[in-house]
């Protein structure tokens, strides 16, 4: 079977286990690579740059070795190859259990429990909870789900058409690896730097084509195309910038503003400012459903580009083979 219907079978099959079973609750891959990961820190660990780039490469090669490696014991079998596929998506993959959690603060807003809420939105993202209102934690929501529907579903499909399972673990481990050291404090500042700049480039394409279906799938394409044009730029993330700005957008609501991680404020653009309305409970729903129906185009249009770079080359070889 070709490597792109491969990924076509594998990676739909992995995005169905996804929506059905979630992440797995014990032996996640994920959580075993981060273990990993510490423990190559703890051996590594300088306060330079150099050494956190080393942690980098050992740990991102690690990754996508054990995936090639695998992927070449299982080539000669159809069946095996894309199952695995379906099992790394699957274990990459994240937008159900985002999904989930999203929800699960939601409800707590609605049924007026905003206790419960702060206690559940760490799970989501790092926000200072006890600052915030019930809008407040519904725009912190909103803004995790579309910067991990990019993370979590997007981006690692758009590299696993590119590179097959190695794409697929490989986005996942720099992702993890930003997540783990790639933060500025004293202790990462220079250390996590590489791991910083390398998830900011893989992330690069993803992110674009994530904004770019949030216009496609959400209620306002004009609006969203218009927010991130106008205020991506100006979000300190450079992936972060075009994925909130274009949900913004497509929700009809605005984004940003003041902050607070671990007791650090910080003061971001507001996000479509002068159209968008203030983040309420319910935008938290919508854009839960946002985030899902750009998961499904993504892959859609992850496979479809895979088929036609795969054409592409075929008929290359075929032209060089008939002139030859």
């Amino acid at each position: 079977m070709r490597a792109d219907r491969v990924f076509a079978y594998g990676a739909t099959a992995g995005l169905l286990g996804d929506l059905i079973l979630g992440d797995p609750r014990r032996g996640h891959p994920v959580a075993a690579f981060g273990r990993a990961a510490g423990a190559v820190e703890r051996v590594l660990w300088r306060d330079h740059r150099g050494w956190g780039a080393l942690h980098t490469a050992v740990c991102v090669g690690g990754a996508v070795s054990l995936a090639a490696a695998a992927g070449r014991v299982v080539r000669p079998s159809r069946t095996a190859s894309v199952a695995l596929t379906a099992a790394a998506t699957w274990a990459v993959v994240g937008g159900t259990s985002l999904g989930r959690e999203a929800r699960a603060v939601g409800r707590s807003l609605e049924a007026g429990d905003v206790e419960g809420a702060r206690e559940r939105l760490p799970h989501l993202c790092g926000r200072d909870p006890q600052a915030l209102d019930s809008d407040g934690i519904a725009r912190a929501v909103v803004e995790s789900v579309a910067e991990n529907t990019s993370d979590a579903v997007v981006g690692a499909l758009v590299w696993g058409a590119v590179g097959g399972v190695p794409g697929l673990v490989g986005f996942r481990a720099v992702n993890t690896l930003d997540a783990m050291v790639g933060h500025r404090s004293e202790r990462y500042r220079r250390f996590g730097w590489a791991s910083a700049r390398l998830d900011d480039l893989a992330g690069w394409p993803g992110a674009r084509l994530t904004a770019v279906l949030a216009a496609v799938a959400g209620s306002d394409p004009r609006g969203a195309v218009r927010a991130w044009r106008a205020d991506a730029g100006r979000h300190p993330s450079p992936n972060a910038g075009p994925v909130e700005a274009s949900f913004a957008g497509a929700l009809g609501v605005r984004l940003g503003g003041t902050l607070s991680y671990g007791g650090r404020v910080e003061h971001r653009p507001v996000l479509n400012g002068e159209s968008g309305r203030a983040v309420g409970v319910p935008d938290v729903e919508r854009a839960v459903r946002l985030s899902r129906r750009v998961a499904w185009l993504a892959l859609g249009v992850s496979v479809a580009g895979r088929l036609l770079a795969s054409t592409g080359v075929n008929r290359r070889m075929n032209a060089k083979g008939c002139t030859s």
